[in-house]
């Protein structure tokens, strides 16, 4: 770890792309990360999760099922630019308009 501290990010990333002969986008970072130690950072499943949009704690008791689903160009750009998580909060969104109207069952709340 000493000798990662002591990296001359400029140096390493001059040698590295004239070995290969082009630039390399994201290595002068990649490095930057790794002299700072974040190349080494552990993740539990909970942080995993959440980073993914997915309630931490949760246990998905019925599997999901893939589905082709035919959207309209504006409401699933709508979607998407709301983040990670964007099919499961559609997910939850239909589950909760269909147990409005007593269709399924409503998840409790976790």
């Amino acid at each position: 770890m000493k000798t990662l501290k002591q990296l001359n990010v400029d140096k390493v990333t001059a040698a590295i792309e004239a070995d290969a002969g082009q630039a390399l986008p994201g290595l002068r970072e990649a490095l930057t990360e790794a002299q700072s130690g974040q190349f080494a950072q552990t993740h539990t499943p909970a942080q995993i999760a959440k980073r993914r949009g997915r309630p931490v704690g949760s246990t998905q008791a019925v599997t999901k099922e893939a589905v082709k689903l035919r959207l309209d160009a504006d409401v699933l750009a709508a979607l998407r630019a709301s983040g990670d998580g964007w099919q499961t909060r559609i997910n939850d969104t239909l589950r909760a308009s269909l147990a409005l109207s007593g269709k399924v069952k409503a998840h409790p709340a976790g």
